[in-house]
C-alpha cells in the first residue's frame, strides 16, 4: 500500500515536471525566434544600406566613364575634322596642279600639230625630190628602176656566192677543229662504257604446233574456234601449208602477244572450244599485263630513274613488245638512257634529267597503234599529262628534229638516239624499204640543177654526186652540198647520218693522128 502511494506521488511529480519543462522550452524558443527576427531585420537594413551605397558609386562611375567617352569622342572628331581639312587642302592643290599640266599639254599638242604639218610638207618635198632624182638617174644610166635592181642583184649574187662559200668553209673548218676531237672523245667514252649487245629480238608471230592435227582442232567445227580466237584477241590467224605452225598477224604487238600466249595455253591444255577460249584469253591478258608491269619496273630500276608516274611505267613495259627495224624499243630506250647519262656526265650537264629524257624519248611508240599522231606528238602529250618537267618534254619533242633543240639535254638525247639506232647490227631493214630509200636518195640529188649523176653507196650512208663543171663552180659546190643535205634531212627517214660527197672535175681530151 505504501508502495502504491509512493508510485502515485512520483507519477504526479513527473507530470508536473514535464509540463514545467515544456513551458520553459516554449518560452526559450519564442525568445530565440524573436532575436532571430531582430537579427534578420538588422541584416536586411544593412543590405539595403550597402545596396544604396553601391548604387550611388556605380552611378558616379558611369557618369565618369560617360564623361571620358564624350571627351575621347570629341577629340577624335576634332582630329578627323583636321584630317579632312588637310585632305581637302591637298585635293585643291592637286586640282590646281592638274589644271596647270592640262594647260601645258594643250600647248604642247598645238605645237606638235604644227610640227606634224611642217614634217608632212617636208616629207612631200622629199618625195618630190626623190622622184625627180630617180628620173634623172634613169636618164643618165639608161636603166629603169627594176632593171637597175636586177642588174645590182646579179652582180651581188656572183660576189656573194664566192663570199658565202668562203665563209661556210671557214666556219666549217673552225667548227671541225674545235668540236670533232671533243665530240669523238665524249661519244667514244660513252659507247665504251655502255657496251650493249646487238639487238635481234622480234615479236614472236609464229606459234609452233605439236602436230598438224592440232590445226584442225584450232579451226574447230565450221571454223567456230578460230573465229572465237580472232574475235576475242583482235588478230588474224593464218593457217596455211606450213607444217606444224600457225602465223599470228596483227599490227598491234600487245594483241599479237596475247594471241600467242592464248594459243600456247590452249595447245598445252588440249581443250579447245569457245567457252574455254574466252577464259584462256582473259588469263593470257592478265599474264601479259603482269609482264608489262614487270618490264616497266625493271626498266626503271636498271636506268636508275625514279619517281615515274605508274602509267608511264606501264607505257615503258608496253615498249617491251614493240620493235623498230628489228630493234626492241624498250632496250633501245634503256640504251639511250645510259648513253645520255654518260655523255651528260662527260659534258658536265644534268645527268638525272638526261637519263630521264633518254628513257622516255620514245614513250609515244607505246601509244601510236591506238591513237592518231606521230610517236613524238603522243610522247609529248603523255609527258605533259603525267607532269614531267619542261626539260624532259622539250627533249622528247626535239629528239628527231621536229623542233629546234634549245637545251644541252635535248642535244644529248638526239646524239644518244642516233648512236643507239645507227650502230652496226642495231636495226634491220627489209629489202623493199632499203631499195626505196636508196632510190629516193639518188632522186633528191639528181633534182638539183647542174647534177650529172648520183650514186648511193655504203648501204645508203653516202651519196656521191657528179656535177657539171661548166654549170657548177667550185664556190657553188659548198652551197649545193649543204642544200642537198638539208633536203635529205627534210624528206628522208634514215638511221645515223648520210655523207653528201660532190665531185667536180675538168677533163681535156684530144687525139693524136
Amino acid at each position: 500500500m505504501e508502495y502504491a502511494i509512493f508510485g502515485g506521488i512520483a507519477l504526479v511529480l513527473g507530470i508536473v515536471g514535464f509540463l514545467g519543462g515544456s513551458t520553459f522550452r516554449k518560452k526559450s524558443a519564442e525568445k530565440a525566434i524573436g532575436s532571430a527576427e531582430d537579427e534578420a531585420k538588422r541584416i536586411l537594413n544593412d543590405a539595403l544600406k550597402n545596396a544604396e551605397t553601391r548604387k550611388k558609386e556605380a552611378l558616379l562611375e558611369a557618369k565618369d566613364e560617360i564623361h571620358q567617352l564624350r571627351q575621347e569622342t570629341e577629340r577624335d572628331l576634332r582630329e578627323r575634322r583636321s584630317e579632312v581639312q588637310r585632305q581637302e587642302h591637298r585635293l585643291v592643290q592637286k586640282e590646281e596642279t592638274l589644271d596647270r599640266k592640262t594647260d601645258n599639254l594643250e600647248a604642247k599638242e598645238e605645237k606638235l600639230a604644227q610640227r606634224a604639218k611642217e614634217i608632212d610638207s617636208k616629207i612631200e618635198e622629199c618625195e618630190q625630190l626623190k622622184k625627180s632624182q630617180l628620173e634623172m638617174l634613169e636618164k643618165i644610166s639608161g636603166y629603169s628602176k627594176e632593171q637597175a635592181k636586177a642588174y645590182l642583184l646579179q652582180v651581188l649574187d656572183g660576189e656573194l656566192s664566192h663570199e658565202k662559200a668562203v665563209r661556210i668553209k671557214e666556219y666549217e673548218q673552225q667548227t671541225k677543229e674545235e668540236s670533232v676531237n671533243l665530240a669523238r672523245e665524249v661519244i667514244s667514252h660513252a659507247i665504251q662504257r655502255c657496251a650493249a649487245d646487238h639487238s635481234s629480238e622480234m615479236t614472236v608471230s609464229v606459234v609452233a604446233l605439236p602436230n598438224d592435227e592440232m590445226k584442225g582442232r584450232i579451226i574447230g567445227r565450221e571454223g567456230r574456234n578460230i573465229r572465237a580466237i580472232e574475235n576475242a584477241t583482235g588478230v588474224d590467224l593464218i593457217i596455211d601449208d606450213t607444217p606444224e605452225a600457225i602465223t599470228v598477224s596483227s599490227f598491234e604487238p600487245i594483241r599479237r602477244e596475247i594471241a600467242r600466249v592464248t594459243l600456247e595455253k590452249l595447245i598445252t591444255d588440249g581443250r579447245i572450244h569457245p567457252a574455254r577460249i574466252e577464259e584462256t584469253v582473259q588469263k593470257a591478258t592478265a599474264e601479259v599485263e603482269s609482264v608489262i608491269k614487270h618490264e616497266g619496273e625493271r626498266a626503271m630500276i636498271e636506268s636508275g630513274v625514279h619517281n615515274l608516274h605508274p602509267e608511264l611505267i606501264k607505257l615503258l613495259g608496253r615498249l617491251h613488245f614493240r620493235t623498230s627495224y628489228g630493234q626492241n624499243v624498250l632496250n633501245h630506250s634503256l640504251e639511250v638512257c645510259h648513253l645520255s647519262g654518260l655523255i651528260a656526265a662527260e659534258m658536265g650537264a644534268d645527268v638525272t634529267m638526261a637519263k630521264r629524257a633518254g628513257l622516255l624519248h620514245d614513250i609515244g611508240k607505246a601509244l601510236d597503234h591506238e591513237q592518231e599522231g606521230s610517236h613524238i606528238q603522243l610522247g609529248v602529250e603523255a609527258a605533259k599529262k603525267y607532269k614531267e618537267s619542261e626539260g624532259v618534254i622539250h627533249a622528247i619533242h626535239a629528239h628527231h628534229g621536229e623542233i629546234e633543240a634549245k637545251t644541252v639535254v635535248a642535244c644529248i638525247v638526239q646524239a644518244a638516239d642516233a648512236i643507239s639506232a645507227a650502230r652496226p647490227g642495231a636495226r634491220r631493214e627489209n629489202i623493199e624499204n632499203y631499195i626505196k630509200r636508196l632510190e629516193k636518195l639518188e632522186e633528191i640529188a639528181n633534182s638539183f640543177n647542174g647534177v650529172e649523176g648520183s650514186f648511193a653507196i655504203q648501204a645508203g650512208r653516202e651519196v656521191r654526186i657528179i656535177v657539171k663543171p661548166e654549170v657548177i663552180s667550185d664556190d657553188k659546190m659548198v652551197i649545193i652540198a649543204r642544200d642537198i643535205a638539208r633536203r635529205i634531212e627534210d624528206e628522208l627517214e634514215y638511221p645515223g647520218q648520210i655523207k653528201v660527197n660532190l665531185i667536180r672535175e675538168n677533163r681535156a681530151v684530144d687525139y693524136a693522128k
